[in-house]
């Protein structure tokens, strides 16, 4: 099964009881019993939900693993990947990452004796020279957040697998519609299914996929007894948004190389950051692993005012300032204030996250109205 038939089908089956095409909605906390233990597969919806479980189904197929999660956010389904590990344990991370899986490492898990390494992941040599007999785990962010630095999956595998280290990708620029870690040899991947899979910026979710039952089962256990699921209403909502992400993430793909072509010309831009252009560091990487490059781009101003950029974010009109990623419609973003506020500013500025920098998540509007929105701004 090709993966634009996955997303309406995969892992999916009519309900039993009625036959209904889309999974019902089963809003209860608990399943009635015929004997103590004796329930036909539910007992309590912490444990499993039917449609929590289409949805993971569905997340399962996607990225070509064998089984899914789905948490109540993508932090919950990250702090359920860091919680395999134990006290002692170090994780290598990328230096360029998310602002909010900074502060878990940082500010939740260093606390709890786990040891976390910033640093450049472009060059898997790099990677390796971190790995010592403490190292557990290798998190990929890929593409970055907010810089669109590539990291090499395959690469990375070749050094987790030769030290016996699990490696974790954050597919969630990406999509499992351009990027399937898994395929490439990552032991788990993670999204923020708020975003492109959700694709309509109306839930809250997050999810991990893995193809090694030993690691599922752990993840598992860990899923119920922290809790921190997501409810059935959401879940409907997701495996809705999953089964329009082929043709969704298609028109990101087109407005987003037409906007950063767009901005690559403009005379008041300093840098864009899109990893479709051949001048991008790790072009050859992103054509290797990815089947596009997505909506996702980050641009500097000339001068680096703060001031300037604030008004250019002020004056869109299309383009929506807000939080978050990944739904139909273009948003707009200062990492520096915003998402990536919690790390601090030597440390943002030394990956590129300066005060004129702007993230764009590119939607499916059309595209004339995005370059004008976007002109407008910038001659403002």
């Amino acid at each position: 099964m090709k993966f634009n038939t996955k997303t309406i089908h995969g892992g999916q089956e009519p309900d039993k009881a009625y036959g209904a095409v889309m999974p019902p909605i089963y809003q209860t906390s608990t399943y009635a019993q015929t004997t103590p233990g004796g329930h036909k597969g539910y007992e309590y919806s912490r444990t499993h939900n039917p449609t929590r479980n289409a949805l993971e189904n569905g997340l399962a197929s996607i990225e070509n693993g064998n089984y899914g999660l789905a948490f109540g956010s993508g932090l919950a389904a990250i702090d359920a990947v860091i919680k395999l590990l134990q006290p002692g344990d170090e994780v290598i991370s990328t230096n360029d990452l998310y602002g909010g899986t900074y502060r878990l490492f940082t500010k939740i898990f260093e606390g709890f004796g786990i040891k976390f390494h910033f640093i450049g992941m472009q060059n898997a040599a790099n990677i390796e020279s971190y790995v010592n007999e403490n190292t557990k785990l290798i998190w990929v962010e890929t593409p970055t957040n907010p810089m669109m630095n590539i990291i090499d999956v395959e690469a990375s595998a070749a050094v987790a697998k030769k030290h016996h280290i699990m490696l974790a990708v954050d597919n969630t620029f990406a999509t499992p519609y351009l990027q399937r870690p898994l395929d490439l040899g990552a032991d788990i991947v993670m999204h923020s299914v708020t975003k492109y899979i959700g694709g309509h910026s109306d839930l809250v979710m997050g999810a991990l996929v893995v193809k090694d039952k030993e690691i599922a089962d752990k993840l598992y256990f860990i899923q119920n007894a922290s809790g921190a699921i997501c409810g059935p209403m959401d879940s409907f909502l997701a495996l809705r948004g999953i089964k329009t992400l082929h043709v969704r993430m298609q028109r990101h793909c087109e407005n987003g190389k037409a906007v950063a072509e767009y901005l690559a010309q403009h005379p008041k831009v300093a840098n864009v950051y899109w990893p479709g252009f051949e001048s991008h560091p790790s072009h050859y990487i992103a054509k290797k692993q990815m089947d596009d490059f997505g909506g996702m781009i980050s641009f500097t101003t000339k001068g680096n005012n703060y001031d300037k950029t604030i008004k250019i974010l002020e004056n869109l009109k299309v383009f929506t300032l807000a939080e978050s990623l990944g739904g139909v419609e273009s948003l707009a973003g200062h990492p520096a204030s915003m998402t990536h506020a919690s790390i601090p500013k030597d440390e943002r500025e030394k990956t590129g996250v300066v005060d004129s920098l702007i993230r764009l998540s590119v939607g499916i509007e059309d595209i004339d109205d995005l370059i004008a929105d976007l002109e407008n701004a910038l001659a403002q």
